[in-house]
């Protein structure tokens, strides 16, 4: 006797299907999936601020600079706070001297808490539209709403680190838009912040060349500076030099016992000279394999080319320039900014716990770009998640650090070695 045929398998089938879609943005309910995930996130992060205490690391020490600026203070060498001298740009100062006054000089923690809240929502609000320009499937989402430090960062610790990696963000935001001259606003009001979102500097470069020329190109950069002085001002008159070596302090000594990353090496190599010329000879050879391999290729040019013509102050892609400038997808923004930032932060001479902030909502793309499976993804975020969660760090969780920097950095290499290039080996533009 025949079997009869199983009713149930197609509509598994189909099941499986929507759910897929579902994951990968493509289901008619995917528009509602990002939302959901924001106002969970709005929950878990006011169930943080009112159930987990608050610690205090540096927002006092903020806020006594703050006052000092208030008294009437414009040597920067001279304003300190508990934890040491003042060691950000001016944006900064500006940022906390707002805080200063909404949180009754600093002493309102709950709504400087609520703040940092907003704040945070609207920082994965940002990551999450990046992501959508670029394509990203929804499956990575969650990433960006369950780590446990980055919440810990933006509303139990309140670091400065939270403002700079926003305007990050909607820098690169308004890049995906191709409103170059805001994005490079954007980019230089957080830069104002800290100094340490100098790590994307080289792939924006390289974005606005090839969306811009080099002519633009170089304007866009002096806008940066002139923003930069316009934010220094106040300090400059009184002892401009001063503010450099501080605001952008790029020989400064850093603690071995608060090092996240490098913290298996040892004590004696991590404060060595050697040590410190080892990982910027990596830094600097990273960024030109990724440079000549990877970001240049929408060029259709040899290195030597485009570097020959801009010395002859000539527009290195020529006529070219429009199809060039095309290819500069959201996509390859994206990809091109949040590698140089990992790569940074991978041969970076000390992280401290803040700097997560950089690394979480970069991750879930930067692994998806790799092109490694869905379930993999998640095992090395985990993992990642894990080791920046351990305080204070150990021998194997600061190996975990490096070792996951590493692979992401390594597998998005290799992921995007198809980028631009047909079967045929032609050069084509990624999906933008």
């Amino acid at each position: 006797m025949a079997k009869e045929p199983n009713k149930d398998r197609p509509m598994q089938a189909d099941y499986l299907r929507q759910v897929k879609d579902l994951a990968m943005g493509e289901h008619p309910l995917s528009r509602y999936v990002p939302p959901l995930l924001l106002l969970a996130d709005a929950l878990l992060t006011s169930a943080v601020i009112f159930k987990v205490s608050y610690t205090e690391i540096d927002w006092k020490a903020y806020m006594e600079q703050v006052e000092q600026y208030i008294a009437g203070e414009r040597d920067y060498t001279k304003i300190k706070g508990g934890t040491g001298p003042l060691v950000y740009p001016a944006a900064h100062v500006i940022i906390y001297w707002l805080l200063y006054h909404i949180t009754d000089k600093g002493t309102n923690i709950l709504l400087a808490q609520r703040l940092f809240g907003v704040l945070y929502l609207g920082t994965i609000s940002i990551v999450m539209a990046c992501y959508k320009r670029a394509h990203a499937p929804h499956y990575i989402l969650p990433m960006l709403i369950l780590s446990k430090r980055l919440h810990s960062i933006f509303v139990l610790r309140l670091f400065n680190d939270c403002f700079a990696v926003f305007f990050l963000w909607v820098a690169i935001y308004i890049f995906q838009r191709r409103i170059w001259t805001l994005g490079s606003m954007a980019y230089s009001w957080g830069l104002g912040i800290k100094m340490s979102l100098l790590l994307a500097l080289p792939a924006i470069g390289i974005v606005l060349f090839l969306a811009r020329g080099v002519q633009a190109s170089i304007k866009q950069a002096w806008l940066m500076l002139q923003l930069q002085i316009v934010i220094a001002f106040p300090f400059l008159p009184t002892n401009g030099l001063g503010y450099l070596s501080r605001a952008f302090e790029f020989s400064r000594q850093f603690l071995f016992k608060w090092t996240v990353n490098w913290r298996f090496v040892g004590e004696e190599t991590f404060l060595s000279r050697e040590f410190s010329l080892t990982l910027l000879v990596g830094h600097v050879s990273a960024l030109a394999l990724f440079a000549t391999t990877r970001w240049l290729r929408p060029s259709e040019k040899h290195l030597t080319e485009l570097i020959g013509n801009a010395m002859k102050f000539q527009e290195p892609c020529g006529r070219m320039q429009h199809a060039i400038s095309s290819r500069v997808s959201p996509n390859y923004i994206l990809t091109t900014i949040l590698t140089s930032n990992a790569i940074g932060m991978l041969f970076a001479r000390s992280l401290h716990y803040q700097f997560y902030a950089y690394i979480a909502l970069a991750t879930p793309f930067l692994l998806w770009r790799s092109g490694m499976h869905p379930v993999l993804q998640y095992a090395i975020w985990g993992v990642q998640e894990w080791a920046w969660n351990v305080y204070p760090s150990t021998d194997l969780s600061s190996m975990v650090v490096v070792g996951v920097l590493f692979v992401t950095v390594a597998s998005v290499w290799w992921g995007t070695r198809k980028d631009f290039v047909n079967p045929k080996g032609e050069e084509q533009q990624v999906r933008s």
